[in-house]
């Protein structure tokens, strides 16, 4: 007859006793979280544009303005604002609320800082910007389109329009207005030009176009 001999288990320590403790503490936190981000991205899901943006004002570094425009500055940009009548050469990624892009620049975009160039978010925007800067806007619809969207099939009427932008530089009003100048005049040259060798046909010569 065979005796089996117990080998006795070792006590655990206090110590490891601590860390198996907080381990589960830790997964079960997790698992919360987790269960937790998904019934808020659901919640979130459901607002209506209204109630996002009054949700959404209440988070750390989003500012409000007086019309409604909501922004977040993501990196402090040098120098001056940009002014009325000059210009900001952005790069920028623009999405709705669900995360669908529906435009992204490929190189640093002009846009002007003058009334009416662009919608009225995206102006008053603008002229919150500072050379280097990195933004996140928010545009509810009626500083967007409205329901008077210029291509229904890419944006939907009434839609809020989010924009990520990156500033690469800024034109003064000064610089803008010499540029413009700068073209006038050599539109006029080339209209000069082109008059000069769009004259009447020589006698004897037909011109272009059914005779």
């Amino acid at each position: 007859m065979s005796t089996v001999t117990a080998v006795p288990i070792p006590p655990v320590k206090s110590s490891v006793k601590i860390w198996l403790w907080l381990g589960l503490l830790v997964a079960v936190a997790a698992a919360f979280g987790l269960a937790w981000i998904g019934t808020r991205d659901q919640v979130i899901a459901k607002m209506t544009n209204e109630q996002y943006l009054a949700w959404n004002k209440t988070r750390s570094g989003v500012k409000t303005t007086a019309s409604g425009l909501q922004y977040q500055v993501l990196k402090e940009g040098e120098g001056p604002l940009a002014e009325e009548g000059g210009a900001v050469f952005l790069n920028y990624e623009a999405t709705f609320r669900d995360g669908k892009m529906f435009d992204k620049s490929r190189q640093p975009t002009p846009f002007p800082v003058t009334n009416g160039a662009s919608i009225p978010g995206f102006y008053e925007a603008l002229k919150l910007m500072k050379a280097g800067g990195e933004y996140r806007l928010w545009i509810p619809a009626d500083l967007a389109y409205g329901d008077r969207s210029p291509d229904p099939a890419r944006i939907p009427p009434n839609s809020m329009l989010l924009f990520k932008v990156s500033v690469d530089h800024l034109m003064s009003k000064e610089q803008v207005q010499a540029m413009i100048a700068q073209q006038q005049a050599m539109q006029a040259l080339q209209q000069q030009q082109g008059g000069g060798a769009g004259g009447p046909p020589p006698e004897g010569q037909a011109g272009p176009g059914p005779q």
